[in-house]
């Protein structure tokens, strides 16, 4: 370039961009992620750093797709891709094609941040854990069709409880977008309104092998089934996000089948012993009900049932007797308190004492019973049997 020319800034720009582009067609970097930030379109933008430098990332959608963990800020990752100019900003830029983390540490520590968030949020709490059906008539099951995980379940289903039904979703367990078709396989088990128990699961692999199990996403999920769930991933020795959220963790697929059905013959000695106990409990109850039968029929009443009517005619001929005697004496009390009173009303009859000849004085409205309540000056009425006479005084 012409030191004594003059550029527009695009012109520099675009030599700029040629320059790094052709240069740094592919590039492997090793930092620390920060300001992830997954956009709604689904391409990734972040920052990659270290300690003395840092560098813008683009990982496009489709691209990291392939991505087989939830980048997090902190983890330390390495990433292969080619360097880019960013003309409207003048900033470089790494273009990624692919992404894993820098170690087993990173990935382990991506696991141990999460599982600290999800536990403060209460997604591990007991009160939450929903109890596995005891005779489950229909099992969904997660995991890959092909694998070994889902033959060794079957075997154990036919050897243990061959009544069940297997529902089986098919998914991904490993690599790229599984996390994604595992919630996908559980949230269509949970359409059904007849499926009892879910075991959600994988066999043994990697901690790489076994992420998809540790991703957020699986977890929510998980917790977010009104199906419980086994979860059921890797061996033993292996713990997974999933197991801490889930309702019951197997050690292993197998083991997760065992723990979701009863063993028939368990049943079928179970049956054998109630049948055994019901029949006895069952003539139990018949010999006592004979003797009580027979007792009852060897009563006295039984034996003499006529003996037993006549006594208690009598009791009632008795107590009509009773009855009609009280009846009689409340009647002649009665006429006879009746009769008094009658004689005491007649007794005290005005009009029989005025034929006798008597008279009665009535002075301003009331009779005078006594000579003292008796006024000389004034008018006064003199009552016959007949009729009233009244007696003025001034005339």
């Amino acid at each position: 370039m012409n030191g004594n020319a003059i550029y527009t800034i695009s012109e520099i720009t675009a030599s700029v961009k040629q320059l790094i582009e052709e240069n740094f067609n592919q590039v492997s970097l090793i930092g620390e992620i920060s300001n992830f930030k997954p956009h709604f379109s689904g391409h990734w933008y972040f920052t990659l750093k270290d300690k003395n430098a840092q560098i813008n990332c683009t990982m496009w959608k489709g691209v990291n797709s392939y991505v087989f963990f939830t980048p997090q800020d902190g983890m330390k990752v390495i990433v292969t891709g080619k360097l880019s100019v960013y003309p409207p900003r003048g900033s470089y830029q790494i273009d990624v094609r692919s992404m894993k983390p820098a170690g087993e540490g990173e990935l382990q520590a991506a696991f141990e941040k999460l599982k600290l968030r999800l536990s403060s949020e209460g997604l591990f709490e007991a009160v939450h854990k929903k109890s596995i059906p005891r005779f489950p008539e229909k099992i969904g099951v997660v995991t890959a069709i092909d694998g070994a995980a889902l033959r060794d379940m079957i075997s154990v289903l036919n050897r243990r409880y061959p009544i069940a039904e297997l529902i089986i979703a098919a998914s991904k367990v490993q690599g790229q977008g599984a996390a994604e078709e595992i919630v996908r396989s559980i949230r269509l088990l949970n359409t059904r309104k007849d499926i009892d128990v879910i075991i959600v699961g994988r066999g043994g692999g990697s901690i790489e092998d076994l992420w998809a199990f540790n991703e957020e996403i699986v977890a929510r999920e998980i917790f977010a089934s009104s199906i419980p769930i086994i979860s059921a991933v890797g061996h033993e020795i292996d713990f997974t996000i999933s197991d801490f959220v889930a309702d019951l963790r197997a050690p292993t697929p197998t083991a997760a089948m065992e723990l979701a059905t009863p063993e028939k013959e368990e049943i079928f000695a179970f049956i054998a012993d109630f049948s055994y106990n019901s029949s006895d409990k069952i003539f139990r109850k018949i010999r006592n009900y004979r003797q009580e039968i027979n007792s009852i029929s060897n009563s006295y009443g039984f034996k003499n049932p006529q003996g037993l009517i006549k006594t208690k005619i009598q009791f009632l001929d008795n107590l009509l007797y009773r009855i009609n005697n009280s009846t009689q004496k409340i009647i002649v009390n009665a006429k006879n308190n009746l009769e008094l009173i009658n004689a005491t009303i007649e007794a005290n009859n005005v009009d029989k004492i005025l034929k006798k000849g008597f008279t009665l004085i009535k002075q301003k409205g009331s009779i005078i019973p006594k000579a003292k309540n008796f006024s000389g000056n004034d008018d006064f009425i003199i009552k016959f049997v007949d009729k009233e006479v009244v007696v003025n005084r001034n005339g």
